[in-house]
């Protein structure tokens, strides 16, 4: 990209970048910040999870209808289900006798299955060993068809699993592999399908799609008849199997090079959607949705092309041609539909993301128009600055050092009270998102604006291995982890600078979880950065590969090698094992429950870097796990940080800065 294709928008007055004042403090996101997900339609209402940070990351049901918006899961419940650490997937809705609603949530605390009927809350479960998700209700024999985790002394099993509500008791339908995911069934209660998985995979690497004859009144080891598989192997991805409202099932697959839309129509796979798209995404967490039947005719969609992502609709019953509906909405996900209406999470330019209730406008015909007629269910941040304070996403494709493309999201310093200093490019802050198979993406997020707000340039990279550019983008990452999504990160800063887009001594590099491994890898192996934040980030692969959770306990096979057969790759690839080349001020913030990435990682980081006396910091919040949940835990890290940058790169007088909070710092 040419350096007159990137936009610095011009405002007020001049001042040191970095350094900015800002309306958009961490009270104001924190405050006015949660995170939507889940959204499920019924006959009689659209639910949602709301997380909320001020009520200590509490995840809480919340349903809209005729009568208004309210909460039907009080405190101190909080739906949240732990299965594979990540979740996802923890409540569904059945019906009564009636038609009434009846809502099956995970509760965070026991992880057992509670019902809700009317005003009250009843435990079905009660088992300390186990944990469930991404469950059914099967309205024709009572029960729940689950996902199931259960913890004993000498390891983990997963399974599917009945449930029966009149009594909880529990019974095995399918085990034996080493996950499971996406138990349904057909609307007469007569087949199930699932997919499964085995080491090393992790699902987005392959899965196989089953179905099944189901009888539920047989013995549990006979309900399961005329097994299949279907779709999927071992290097080919399934997703999001659904059944139509007229019984066909319908799945994603990647097996083209691209995650494409497909269903199971008299014993043969038929493909429904081409080209380079994407309609799945990894499965870090149960029950993702990126489709859904609007009727018997019509299917709601989402893909990705190009960095881009659309809303769409496919015809079933014609010539199935995607049809992209005309909206302003970007990042669209947690689709549901129910009797033609459907929901929607969304990002419109300049606003934060959104959940929709909508319906499709058919008498539309000019494809400039709008086709939907939506209403805004709830907002993800109502942050009460005009929309022209917030700094937008440009797209940007570089080549990296082998030639290849890369992708990326570059957002500008802005502030209306201030403009730019025309003789210098801005400091720089590289975001590595996690995963790695994870993306970014163009919706806006108060914690970027806290950033760009003062005075800071944002490079969001979408590195070799991220998600929607197809299998083998994310591919090339394998056995290069470590090395390919660092110099990526690298490429990306450096092409930044010359295009005028940064300032090539005040280059910072962030990110969380695996995002943290790149930001600590990048600052070791390469000079090109000046300070970095590793939030819960790896330090040290070997006891990573040796001790996580059984969900990731295979998954550096593919990215670097086996263990311990690759043992010395493991070991040349851990930032911890050569902080003799790590010369770059680094703060850290780690979670101490976090079980994922052991709090131990970034000690044994900090107790190295400070005893080289390279300015470092960590600060270590109890009540935290891998991701962090409580509003004055996401306010401190953000507030530490900036002051943290201020003080290392001379963006503002030390005796101006006050660190919050207990936190370690290094002589500074």
């Amino acid at each position: 990209m040419a350096k007159s294709e990137i936009n610095i928008p011009n405002s007020k007055s001049p001042s040191t970048y970095g350094n900015w004042s800002s309306d958009i403090s961490t009270d104001l996101i924190t405050g006015d910040s949660i995170s939507i997900d889940e959204s499920r339609l019924s006959k009689n209402a659209l639910y949602f999870i709301e997380c909320r940070p001020l009520q200590a990351g509490r995840c809480v049901i919340v349903k809209q209808d005729n009568d208004g918006k309210s909460d039907i899961l009080a405190a101190p419940y909080s739906a949240r289900s732990r299965v594979h650490e990540y979740g996802g997937g923890c409540y569904c809705i059945g019906s009564s006798e009636s038609g009434a609603d009846i809502i099956f949530f995970v509760n965070d605390a026991d992880q057992d299955i509670y019902r809700i009927s009317g005003n009250s809350i009843d435990r079905i479960t009660s088992d300390k060993n186990r944990r469930f998700a991404d469950f059914i209700f099967d309205h024709k024999n009572f029960q729940l068809i689950s996902v199931c985790e259960q913890h004993n002394s000498d390891g983990i099993i997963n399974s599917i699993v009945s449930i029966n509500l009149a009594n909880g008791d529990i019974q095995p339908l399918l085990q034996g592999c080493d996950f499971y995911a996406g138990p349904r069934l057909n609307s007469t209660a007569t087949q199930l399908c699932w997919q499964s998985w085995n080491h090393p995979n992790m699902p987005w690497d392959g899965n196989q799609l089953w179905l099944a004859n189901f009888n539920a009144e047989a013995a549990p080891e006979q309900r399961l008849k005329n097994r299949q598989c279907i779709a999927g192997g071992n290097d080919i991805s399934t997703f999001q199997p659904q059944w139509s409202v007229d019984d066909i099932l319908y799945f994603i697959s990647d097996d083209t090079g691209w995650w494409h839309l497909y269903r199971y129509l008299n014993n043969k796979v038929q493909q429904l959607s081409h080209g380079e798209k994407e309609f799945g995404l990894p499965q870090w967490v149960f029950a993702q949705s990126s489709y859904a039947f609007l009727d018997n005719n019509t299917i709601i969609c989402s893909y990705q092309s190009a960095g881009e992502t659309f809303l769409a609709t496919l015809p079933l019953k014609q010539k199935t041609i995607l049809h992209n509906l005309n909206t302003p909405w970007q990042n669209f996900s947690s689709i549901s539909a129910c009797q033609n209406k459907f929901s929607f999470i969304a990002a419109p330019p300049r606003q934060f993301p959104q959940l929709y209730s909508a319906t499709l406008n058919t008498s539309v015909e000019d494809t400039d128009t709008n086709p939907l007629r939506t209403s805004t269910i709830q907002s993800s941040c109502k942050l009460s600055l005009a929309d022209d304070y917030y700094s937008i996403a440009q797209n940007i494709t570089f080549n990296n050092r082998y030639q290849q493309p890369v992708y990326a999201h570059y957002y500008p310093p802005f502030n209306p009270a201030y403009r730019q200093q025309q003789s210098t490019p801005p400091p720089l802050i590289v975001l590595c998102h996690g995963g790695p198979s994870g993306q970014s993406g163009t919706a806006l997020d108060p914690k970027k604006q806290f950033w760009t707000s003062r005075g800071f340039a944002i490079l969001d990279v979408n590195y070799s291995g991220s998600t929607g550019y197809g299998r083998a983008y994310r591919r090339r990452l394998e056995q290069r982890w470590g090395l390919l999504d660092v110099q990526d990160c690298c490429d990306a800063a450096l092409y930044a600078v010359a295009q005028g887009l940064a300032d090539a001594e005040k280059l910072i590099i962030r990110g969380s979880s695996a995002g943290g491994f790149t930001v600590l890898s990048a600052l070791t192996f390469e000079q090109v950065f000046s300070a970095g934040a590793s939030y819960y980030g790896i330090s040290e692969l070997t006891s990573l590969a040796r001790d996580t959770h059984k969900f990731e306990s295979h998954y550096l096979d593919r990215l670097i090698g086996p263990y311990p057969e690759a043992a010395d790759i493991y070991r040349q690839r851990s930032p911890i094992n050569h902080t003799e080349m790590l010369q770059c001020p680094v703060i850290f913030f780690q979670g101490e429950e976090d079980r994922v990435v052991p709090r131990q990682q970034a000690e044994k980081m900090f107790t190295a870097l400070d005893k080289k006396a390279v300015p470092v910091a960590a600060q270590y919040f109890a009540g935290e796990q891998h991701g962090f949940r409580n509003a004055d835990t996401v306010k401190q890290a953000l507030e530490n940080e900036l002051s943290f940058y201020q003080l290392v790169l001379d963006l503002k007088p030390a005796d101006e800065i006050n660190f919050k909070g207990e936190i370690q710092l290094s002589k500074l």
